[in-house]
């Protein structure tokens, strides 16, 4: 995934490019470049490594450029460099492109351009792009991008800017989000809506197979050849919701937002009486679910683990069989799928490549799909049956915090809604679940102020390890996988999640003295297994950390060290249980001097397989 940035207008292009690049490097950050046309000629910065490198390149010299675009890569087609920066240009540095995306067949097109004389710098597939504007351009911009469209295989987000056009910018888009922020006689390019909240709140969210030409006298849409209309829409957020505002990083942040984002995502959805779900939004009649034979819910990384939760509480209050894939591999199976399937796709962004696949998999096979997502109007949401937003504002930082626990929420609504619809539960029960997940921000508050002092002091002593496991049984296995996912992609410790049951088939072989283990031991009726379970580890000589609900002697006496939680029902313990484990990875990657909110080799959003 890259991020891209364009301006034209009246102001000086390259501090608007360089803002927006630096609002989106969560999106790619191993280099950075930007094309500007000034007094007819094509200038061009690159820099590897962060948007800093190319800022202090620049040095301030912005010029008179009022035209631009920009480009923050993480790399797919070769490694990252100058070379291989974006933005690309045709031979005879006439025309400058930028790309997020892949181009799937820019081998045959690079052998063919090759062969009609056409020189590459670069490793990359994007470079094919400019030279195919350059083989098609007949003094208009639009046309040869049109024709460059028509001859790529793959998926894009992409802007051009021409010598011989100077107020000109052409972008097309397919599979990958491109958004155009409209000011006042000035027009915004960014893949990411957080990067124009400060020019304007009014964006036209383009669609797949559009192509923009946007000038000083306007914007026209094509797509297949047709003028298309595409609506303006308002963006509602919080400008101080994109930054650090005081915190020393976004994933900071975005773990204490969590009480509040809870709070959002149930306004007007649970009533203050807790006796009822309102999820009309849904659109979900009894006659259609009574339908549904199962529920098959797909998403990757940290949705998939939001996905196991829901596994486990839809089967158990609906008694209907739930399948929980990876959109990675699902993709790639026979699933058996059919009308009488309710698919739940999962995707903080909307525009998670693989999951979208997954998407048109249960489209094509008549399945009803709903989608859970937390950014509004994109593609995910655009193309599932029924969306359902989460309300958790721009997430920043790459390693999903508050986008995690408002998923949790969605699906406990979901849950409780579908089981008062099917007459499931009975009400009694559904009100006392109400009542409990009514409290949930409150204990979240309460559960960072209490222990996060005692969370960043097991954290420095875990910092000092190269592995640590984590164990669970039930919804804690789940939560455990979550939590082993945050600290090694954050910490770059090795960090491992394990059945607790399984530990006797081979898992206690690689449990040695003082190897840190996080043991969640929240669910009451698998309590006494768990302590079990920890007893072994410490027989082994195990550091173990255990989580728990309130004051529970016979795991306190037990183990290291206890971090307990808020009482609560043990359906909703996930919510609370994650939090400590965000905090331990985000403190044990600060001790190790990692970089939190942007950890190597991984971007926000993946938008390419």
């Amino acid at each position: 995934m890259c991020g891209i940035i364009g301006y034209l207008g009246p102001r000086l292009a390259i501090p608007v490019l360089l803002e927006g690049l630096y609002a989106q490097e969560y999106r790619g950050y191993d280099s950075a470049g930007v094309a500007t046309l000034e007094e007819g000629r094509l200038n061009v910065y690159k820099a590897t490594g962060k948007i800093a490198e190319l800022d202090k390149k620049i040095n301030r010299q912005y010029g008179s450029a009022t035209v631009g675009i920009g480009h923050t890569r993480w790399a797919t087609h070769g490694k990252p460099s100058d070379i291989n920066c974006h933005p690309h240009m045709d031979c005879h540095k006439h025309i400058a492109l930028v790309h997020n995306g892949i181009i799937e067949n820019y081998q045959e097109l690079k052998g063919r351009l090759q062969q009609q004389g056409h020189r590459f710098l670069s490793d990359t597939d994007t470079e094919v792009l400019p030279h195919l504007l350059e083989e098609s351009y007949q003094g208009d911009l639009l046309a040869a991008m049109q024709e460059t469209c028509r001859q790529v295989k793959g998926f894009y987000a992409m802007l051009a800017i021409c010598q011989s056009e100077p107020r000109r910018i052409v972008a097309a888009r397919l599979d990958n989000p491109l958004i155009i922020g409209l000011g006042q006689g000035e027009y915004f390019f960014a893949s990411d809506m957080a990067a124009l909240i400060d020019y304007t709140r009014e964006m036209i969210i383009l669609q797949n197979g559009d192509i923009a030409d946007v000038s000083d006298t306007g914007i026209v849409i094509y797509n297949q050849g047709q003028k298309v209309e595409r609506s303006v829409k308002h963006i509602d957020w919080d400008k101080e919701a994109a930054k650090k505002g005081g915190y020393p990083h976004f994933m900071l942040k975005e773990i204490h937002e969590q009480p509040k984002v809870l709070a959002q995502t149930m306004n007007g959805r649970l009533k203050e009486d807790c006796q009822n779900i309102d999820l009309s939004e849904l659109n979900l009649q009894k006659q259609d679910l009574e339908k549904v034979n199962q529920i098959a819910i797909v998403a990757c990384g940290t949705a998939y683990h939001a996905g196991l939760i829901g596994k486990s509480i839809i089967e158990k209050l609906l008694r209907l069989p739930v399948m929980v894939e990876l959109a990675s591999e699902f993709i790639h199976k026979d699933p058996l799928i059919d009308e009488r399937t309710l698919a739940i796709v999962i995707s903080q962004s909307g525009e998670t490549m693989d999951t979208l696949a997954a998407l048109r998999v249960f489209r094509e096979r008549g399945a009803r799909v709903l989608a859970i997502c937390n950014v509004v109007d994109s593609t995910i949401a655009r193309e599932a049956d029924q969306v359902f937003y989460t309300m958790a504002g721009p997430e920043i930082a790459v390693a999903s915090t508050k986008a995690y626990s408002s998923q949790l929420m969605l699906l406990y609504m979901l849950t409780f809604h579908l089981a008062q619809i099917l007459q499931r539960q009975n009400q009694q029960q559904l009100n006392a679940w109400f009542a409990a997940m009514y409290q949930l921000p409150q204990f979240a508050e309460t559960l960072l102020a209490e222990n996060e002092q005692t969370i960043q002091a097991l954290a420095k002593t875990i910092s000092s390890w190269e592995d640590a496991f984590f164990i669970g049984r039930g919804l804690d296995y789940a939560v455990a996988q979550e939590g082993a996912l945050k600290l090694k992609e954050i910490s770059y410790i090795h960090a491992e999640a394990y059945a607790a049951g399984e530990l006797k088939h081979g898992t206690i072989a690689l449990i040695t003295d003082k190897v840190p283990v996080i043991a969640l031991a929240t669910q009451d009726s698998l309590l006494k297994m768990m302590v079990s379970n920890i007893v072994e580890l410490k027989t082994r000589g195990a550091y173990v950390i255990a989580l728990t609900k309130g004051n529970v002697p016979e795991v306190d006496q037990v183990v290291d060290a206890v971090i307990h939680l808020p009482e609560t029902d043990e359906l909703l313990t996930p919510v609370l249980s994650v939090i400590p484990l965000q905090l331990l990875a985000y403190y044990a990657a600060l001790y190790r001097d990692c970089e939190i909110d942007q950890p190597r080799n991984l971007a926000k959003s993946v938008t390419v397989p």
